[in-house]
């Protein structure tokens, strides 16, 4: 999708439709919308009046405007109740207006630029917005598909009448469609089957991201590498598959500038190991690297935006499965750190090569400022907070507090749980340093215990741990996209960036 900033009036706009919007129990239409209602002899007052269109947030009535403007339709979105409004309403207005032009088959739609006037958003931050929400809910992934394939909407046109916002709205929409591109890379990865995204696949698709975007430096370790670290953790989890391990660094910014380091586990498939999942949803499983989709998809963005920080992604990458060469229940494996895991759950794989990808950030030099990493770690994650908000576990407050505004302003919510002494005796072992879960049946406090097993490889620095697993995926469309991976976390992790100060 190309999108773009006009300035000028929006009725004198040739396109396919162009696209306006009210508040919900409106009694009068102002600015924009009500300057092309009086074009349209009052046609949208009437369609409100009526009790047709009520302005719920993201619903949609379609006018046809007879010869009256220069395009042809008005898609009308409800920006919801004014004291609730913010700039995520502005974001799935935009995306409810832009789902409708592309089921009704239309190639170019103009829009306000909802927020920016009655709205009170800052011109750049509501220009994002519109741009994302537009970008997000159009994608559609059509890789495997011969044939057939259903037209998208082409072009998306911000209108703006006061030239003195046009250049906030120029530099907001370039941000919103850069974050949009990261954010349908890592929807891309997620929705690969796991035949075409092998770990050094994923390798591969890293370097050439790094070619594409310029601003970034990719190294993939193999297993020889691997190895010369002392990462059992990882190896460990690897030697079931015939696929080899990859453990992907990729690095953005001054090098010798103490980094913020984002972690992402890159399970490409899990089938459990020799602890193996049930056959039914096992085919989820190919999003288990939906950590490691979200930190590759801010790196592009970081890239993109040229961001004056110094950035690093670790992607400990690779296949969980059964095998005479896996691993059992009751091995121990050592981790970088020198630290020994007993294994007595082979599906509690993910912490374990996060493990390895914590201790490696732990020798950076200059050391990391703080480091946050992002796994589909537990399915006790989807029973505490549901699809409402991942899972927030950190030792630091301040950056805590970071992450839950990044996460309200982005819409991609976390909520912090906490990390009580109690959960790590869960983990006690009586042959080794710790075992890698609480055991096959389900436990209590699952996501905490995930937790307090990858703190034991954070080494003194602020560190974050988000459990992503019940927002990775959708079995049916949402608000901001189709079924299918969802990209969380890029929007969450470019917005921490963007706004970063030393801790």
């Amino acid at each position: 999708m190309r999108i773009d900033v006009h300035v000028g009036s929006i009725d004198k706009i040739q396109a396919d439709a162009i696209v306006l919007n009210a508040f919900q129990g409106a009694t009068t239409l102002g600015g924009t919308t009500g300057s092309i209602d009086r074009a349209l002899n009052g046609l949208l007052s009437e369609i409100i009046t009526s009790g047709d269109f009520k302005g719920k947030v993201g619903e949609t009535s379609v006018i046809y405007t007879r010869g009256a403007l220069a395009s042809p339709r008005v898609i009308l979105v409800g920006l919801g109740k004014p004291e609730e409004f913010s700039v995520n309403v502005a974001r799935r207005a935009s995306a409810a207006a832009s789902r409708k032009a592309q089921e009704m088959g239309l190639q170019h739609i103009a829009s306000v630029v909802h927020g920016a006037g009655a709205g009170g958003l800052e011109p750049g931050d509501a220009a994002q917005a519109v741009a994302e929400g537009a970008a997000l809910v159009t994608y559609r992934f059509s890789d495997y598909k011969s044939g057939n394939n259903k037209p998208s909407l082409e072009q998306f046109t911000l209108v703006e009448l006061d030239p003195d916002k046009a250049e906030a709205e120029r530099r907001g929409a370039r941000s919103g469609e850069a974050i949009a591109n990261a954010v349908c890379l890592a929807r891309d990865l997620v929705n690969r089957p796991p035949n075409y995204l092998t770990p050094t696949m994923m390798a591969e698709m890293a370097q050439q991201m790094a070619q594409n975007h310029g601003k970034l430096q990719v190294k993939a370790l193999d297993r020889d590498a691997i190895t010369q670290l002392g990462m059992g953790a990882l190896l460990g989890v690897a030697q079931g598959s015939a696929e080899p391990p990859r453990f992907i660094i990729v690095e953005h910014g001054p090098q010798d500038a103490p980094p913020v380091v984002i972690v992402g586990k890159g399970i490409t498939f899990d089938s459990g190991g020799i602890s193996l999942k049930p056959a039914v949803g096992m085919d989820e499983m190919k999003g288990d690297m939906a950590g490691a989709a979200a930190v590759l998809g801010a790196m592009q963005a970081v890239a993109d935006l040229d961001l004056p920080l110094h950035v690093i992604a670790l992607v400990p990458s690779t296949e969980n499965l059964p095998g005479g060469s896996a691993v059992k229940p009751a091995d121990v494996v050592r981790a970088m750190n020198g630290k020994t895991i007993e294994i007595n759950n082979t599906d509690a794989e993910g912490r374990l090569v996060l493990a390895d990808a914590l201790s490696y950030a732990a020798t950076l030099s200059p050391r990391p400022q703080a480091v946050i990493d992002l796994a589909t770690l537990t399915g006790a994650i989807f029973i505490a907070l549901g699809r409402a908000a991942a899972g927030l576990f950190s030792n630091n407050d301040a950056l805590a507090d970071r992450l839950y505004k990044a996460g309200e302003h982005t819409g991609e919510r976390v909520w912090r749980l906490p990390l009580y002494p109690e959960y790590r005796e869960i983990i006690d072992s009586d042959v080794a340093d710790m075992k890698n879960s609480a055991g096959i049946a389900r436990g209590p406090a699952g996501a905490a215990v995930g937790a307090m097993f990858i703190q034991e490889f954070v080494d003194n620095f602020p560190w974050a741990h988000l459990d992503i697993a019940s927002m990775t995926y959708l079995t049916k469309a949402s608000d901001l996209g189709p079924k299918g991976g969802t990209g969380y976390g890029v929007r969450l992790l470019v917005d921490l960036l963007r706004n970063w100060q030393p801790l």
